[in-house]
């Protein structure tokens, strides 16, 4: 590729000019519901070959290498949106290239009743 055909392709305040449904074959969402903002995301064996990979997917699984990233800390490490990254994430867990944990749901608020109660049985002590 000259660098004329490569310069094409840049543009200095915007980055590459790909657009992303290019990065995701034509794909808009992933097939993987589970996928949310705060999803963490580990790479699996650090020792994947990512020769073949598109450079984003193995962005991503050079950026989970030391800990585990959130979706939304790999899509703004990337500079790419959500939807993208969701796509490329769940082509590499197809592929048992990365291990996804859901967020930890939130508590349950306790019952406003049962509150009183405890507050009040610490006032008769």
């Amino acid at each position: 590729m000259t660098v004329e055909s490569e310069d094409a392709w840049f543009d200095r305040d915007a980055g590459h000019l790909v657009r992303p449904y290019a990065i995701t074959g034509g794909r808009t969402a992933s097939e993987r519901a589970d996928l949310s903002l705060i999803t963490l995301v580990v790479t699996t064996d650090p020792r994947t070959d990512t020769t073949r990979m598109s450079p984003e997917q193995a962005a991503i699984l050079a950026l989970c290498l030391e800990r585990p990233l959130a979706v939304a800390e790999i899509a703004a490490s990337l500079d790419l949106p959500v939807s993208v990254v969701k796509v490329l994430l769940g082509d590499l867990a197809e592929a048992a290239l990365i291990l996804t944990r859901a967020p930890v749901p939130l508590a349950e608020v306790p019952d406003l009743a049962l509150i009183q109660a405890v507050i009040e049985g610490v006032r008769n002590l």
